[in-house]
């Protein structure tokens, strides 16, 4: 599939080119084994994880942004958000829809943070 294929929403069809749901395509590749590990490895090591699920655009497919208690953050692809849910029941974790709650504010100042100690 070409660049201006997949910018157009167009899939080559058959078995040899993966699933073929009726989704659009993206520029973004889709989630892995690797992403879900890392979520995993976050929750397990800090303490007061919340999920934010970003939904799926032209550019980019569904992600999860998980917080720390501390603002400590990590964003990784999922599946889409029946995955995001089944994620935070497995690891315990409450999940929040981003484009209705936002992102909380401690996760902000730790970036914010970040940057300074950078300069």
């Amino acid at each position: 599939m070409g660049l201006f294929d997949r910018l157009r929403g167009r899939r080559r069809r058959g078995p040899a080119r993966g699933r073929d749901d009726g989704r659009r395509s993206t520029l973004d590749r889709g989630s892995q084994r690797a992403d879900l590990s890392h979520l995993e490895q976050f929750v397990g090591s800090r303490r007061g994880v919340e999920g934010y699920v970003e939904p799926r655009t032209a550019v980019t497919e569904t992600t999860i942004v998980l917080v720390a208690a501390d603002g400590e953050w990590t964003r990784r692809r999922i599946d889409g958000p029946d995955v995001a849910r089944k994620l935070s029941r497995d690891l315990a974790i409450p999940v929040y829809d981003a484009q209705v709650t936002g992102y909380p504010q401690r996760m902000r100042d730790w970036s914010s943070r970040q940057r300074q100690n950078r300069l």
